[in-house]
């Protein structure tokens, strides 16, 4: 698809695109565009329910008078609430709009609302984002009826009143953009595809673009020590890998890095503790927070974020087979705390753990955030709209925050407490894998705590609720695989880490 910026002119093909102000109020190029088809916006306002709301999008096919095809105007709801977000939803709402037409061509002219929180260059960067970002589709493996699910769409233009501006502001939002699609890939790939191998190939294909990728096999993760990560592994017959990546582009080269960990489960069955067969549906899946660990670190070197960051991903299976891990077992972490392993299907904090162990203890990172689909209890809690958040650092916790109600990531804190952390004491062992039935989500966390050093500044982003979705729920998200993660990550690195 070819995006551009260009200065308004007139529309002579495909869809022309422009704003309204919930009232509504026509904004200067929707006005043009009433008066040019001789009022037919203004006579469809009302017979459509218009009020200009975000997500509304009203429609007038084959304009007289004009050579284009049609005419969207859409909903950008008050001025003072019109941001970064509200732009990319309303783009994403054009472009959905032409889902399953022939049109080649858009073009928007939104203008900027008075009041409203973005403007100008920024507007057309995240109109262009959103229009982007609607357009993916995972279709590699349909050979019919590929009409039907794919995107005519080949040419997108953003009308802005300083196109060199919005150019540069796009290449940043690109940046992210080709993150999320590579994380929505490969969260969207069947599991007899994506093996730990396989992501771990994929992972090294990123040194094209700066990073330094390294994929370490079951032998260096044995003389290490990686008991608790290699332990969920043992029962597949695809090796488990440990992939690490690297970005260092701040200024003083010797800086402490941030880091990043991701749980890479690219096929969960439960293990020996077996998932029931609808419980086993979408764990190709359980690898999502390596998936955003990965698109985040695409994005990072592809805008040469100007930080020191490193990417830590544990790949495994966890497959039943006579030599899987059985509960009662016991295994003995890199951190050297050993754990009895009760339950095989709360297997993603194994890896985490050794993970975080590793980041930590050889990059001394300025914090560590891990990213996991790890725990069905955050569904109970929070359902598909927020992450959960747990963290021993209130400045990180607020900068997370912060950073995902800036991309439309949205995150809500959960406590941590020693009442907790009691829950995960053992007989015969340092620890239990699991709590019991109640604070699923909390002693999960609470068990990551233990492998988080002292001083070192931790989240934990539970992210099992947001990492895909069912239905089209989201307006920016046309797949099952949402590639959150990504943008919270960069973001939170853009705004407080870089320079």
């Amino acid at each position: 698809m070819q995006l551009s910026f260009a200065a308004p002119s007139a529309v002579n093909s495909g869809t022309w695109v422009v704003g309204a102000l919930e009232g509504p109020t026509l904004l200067p190029a929707a006005a043009k565009a009433d008066k040019a088809t001789g009022g037919a916006i203004g006579r469809g306002l009302p017979v459509n329910r218009f009020t200009g709301k975000p997500g509304q999008v009203l429609e007038v096919l084959a304009p007289a008078g004009l050579r284009i095809s049609r005419i969207l105007v859409v909903g950008l709801g008050k001025p003072e609430n019109f941001d970064a977000n509200g732009a990319e939803a309303a783009a994403a709402a054009a472009v959905g709009r032409l889902k399953g037409t022939t049109e080649a061509q858009i073009a928007f002219e939104i203008d900027t609302p008075k009041g409203g929180k973005v403007k100008g260059a920024q507007i057309a960067a995240h109109l262009a984002m959103g229009a982007k970002l609607k357009t993916y589709a995972f279709n590699h493996y349909r050979t019919k009826d590929l009409a039907e699910h794919e995107s005519k769409l080949q040419k997108v233009t953003v009308f802005t009143a300083d196109p060199a501006a919005a150019k540069k502001a796009w290449e940043a939002c690109d940046a992210v953009v080709e993150g999320m699609f590579l994380a929505r890939d490969l969260v969207n790939e069947p599991p007899n595809v994506l093996s730990p191998v396989e992501f771990g190939r994929r992972a090294k294909a990123l040194a094209k673009l700066g990073l330094k990728v390294e994929v370490l096999g079951e032998a260096q993760m044995k003389k290490l020590g990686m008991g608790a990560l290699l332990g969920v592994g043992q029962g597949s017959e695809r090796e488990s890998q440990l992939v690490v990546l690297q970005w260092n582009g701040a200024r003083k080269k010797a800086a402490s890095p941030v880091a990043f960990v991701g749980k890479g489960v690219c096929f969960d069955s439960g293990g020996l503790s077996l998932k029931t067969g609808q419980g086993m549906m979408g764990m190709k899946g359980d690898m999502g927070g390596a998936a955003a660990v990965t698109g985040a670190m695409r994005a990072l070197a592809v805008r040469k974020a100007k930080v020191n960051a490193v990417g830590v991903i544990g790949l495994v299976e966890n497959m039943p087979d006579g030599k899987a891990q059985r509960p009662d077992d016991v295994v003995k972490s890199m951190s050297g705390q050993t754990v009895e392993v009760l339950n095989t299907d709360a297997e993603g904090r194994l890896v985490l753990a050794d993970a975080l162990w590793y980041a930590q203890t050889r990059f001394k990172p300025r914090f560590v955030i891990d990213l996991a689909t790890l725990t069905g209890a955050i569904l109970v809690a929070l359902g598909g709209e927020h992450a959960g958040l747990f963290s021993n650092d209130d400045k990180l916790s607020e900068r997370l925050s912060d950073a995902g109600k800036a991309v439309g990531e949205p995150v809500w804190r959960l406590p941590l407490g020693k009442g907790y952390d009691k829950l995960l004491r053992s007989k015969i062992a340092d620890m239990k894998n699991i709590g019991g039935p109640s604070a699923g989500s909390i002693t999960a966390a609470q068990f990551l705590q233990r492998f988080v050093q002292e001083k070192t500044p931790w989240a934990h982003l539970d992210i099992a609720g947001v990492a895909w979705q069912d239905n089209e729920q989201k307006p920016l998200i046309p797949s099952w695989g949402t590639g959150w993660g990504v943008r919270i990550l960069d973001r939170l690195v853009k705004d407080h880490y870089e320079g």
